[in-house]
């Protein structure tokens, strides 16, 4: 598949986080509400294990992490929460399994990044990955690898669908711009070059690829448009209202890279003529007619449902799904 939709209409999709703790009731939600782009549920609200962070590091291959009261820690072997992670991982795919039979349309998969990960989780002796460049790139590696390998998984699982893979990276722009502090507080880790981000991408992107699957990059701001395109991502993911530098975004949408775009609040998910309003005033500021790049628009909820109620989740799907349907019109 490609990062486009074939049908002409845009995408319609959740960001991953659902609330609750019955995976297989969300699970039915996503497929019904949002097959063009079903997002494989994440439910925090299970315990840090079942978080997005958590969810990534199970995959790390080679390495290994603990729950610290700190935050979570490389360690030498996995401890009683990594453990417990994987169990939850491997129980959410079979009932992936079981609820799925059949799908045969897009199912999304996220997974924290390698930059987040590495301003996130600790070396054993108490800083950041960040602050090693042989840790983070390590880091990046093992990641990369097991992803490949968790793909390969989730396509026998569901063998029908077509795979999409969100990699979120909140951290990027912080990264970047050296504003990750250090473990004291005090100070800040020195920023990351642009070539080296680049390539510690590179091999997630490859993986992903490498899986038969479509790598889509998820910043909520500030997100570097030109960095991501170059490492190979074939869809880029924000919210709408911190698109900036639009000439960058422009020439994206030009070159095929697909756009999804958070516009439907989930506190307000039945609101709709103003997500409408605003995408198609987004997509004429770039210089474009919504029918002529219909096919590379997303449309997501402006962040993960998971501290909103069921109904209100179940809505704010329904609302991306209604408002690509109609391909933004009124």
């Amino acid at each position: 598949m490609s990062a486009v939709a074939d049908d002409g209409a845009p995408r319609a999709g959740g960001l991953g986080p659902m609330p609750g703790t019955d995976v297989a009731e969300a699970i039915k939600v996503v497929l019904g509400a949002t097959p063009g782009l079903a997002a494989v549920p994440q439910l925090p609200a299970r315990g840090v294990e079942a978080g997005a962070l958590g969810r990534s590091l199970t995959l790390l291959d080679g390495l290994a992490a603990d729950l610290q009261p700190a935050g979570w820690r490389l360690t030498d072997h996995p401890g009683v929460d990594a453990r417990r992670a994987r169990s939850l991982l491997a129980r959410d795919l079979e009932t992936l399994e079981d609820e799925a039979q059949g799908f045969d349309g897009v199912l999304k998969e996220q997974v924290v990044g390698p930059w987040t990960l590495a301003a996130s989780v600790e070396l054993p002796r108490g800083e950041r990955v960040l602050a090693d460049h042989g840790a983070r790139r390590d880091l990046a590696e093992s990641f990369a690898a097991g992803l490949g390998k968790h793909l390969a998984v989730v396509r026998r699982r569901v063998p029908g669908a077509s795979l999409v893979v969100q990699v979120d990276e909140p951290s990027l722009p912080a990264v970047l711009g050296a504003q990750v502090r250090t473990a004291s507080g005090y100070g800040r880790y020195r920023r990351v070059e642009l070539a080296e981000a680049d390539a510690l991408l590179r091999p997630v992107v490859a993986a992903i690829e490498g899986a038969g699957a479509v790598a889509a990059a998820r910043v909520p701001s500030d997100l570097p448009v030109r960095l991501l395109r170059g490492a190979g991502f074939g869809a880029l993911a924000t919210d709408l209202l911190a698109v900036r530098h639009e000439d960058e975004w422009a020439e994206a949408l030009e070159g095929g890279t697909a756009l999804w775009l958070g516009a439907v609040d989930p506190a307000a998910p039945q609101e709709q003529r103003a997500p409408r309003r605003a995408l198609r005033e987004l997509v004429a500021r770039l210089g474009f007619a919504v029918p002529a790049v219909a096919d590379r628009l997303g449309v997501t909820p402006t962040r993960g449902l998971e501290d909103v109620t069921p109904h209100a989740a179940r809505t704010a799907l329904r609302t991306v799904a209604a408002i690509a349907a109609d391909r933004l019109e009124e």
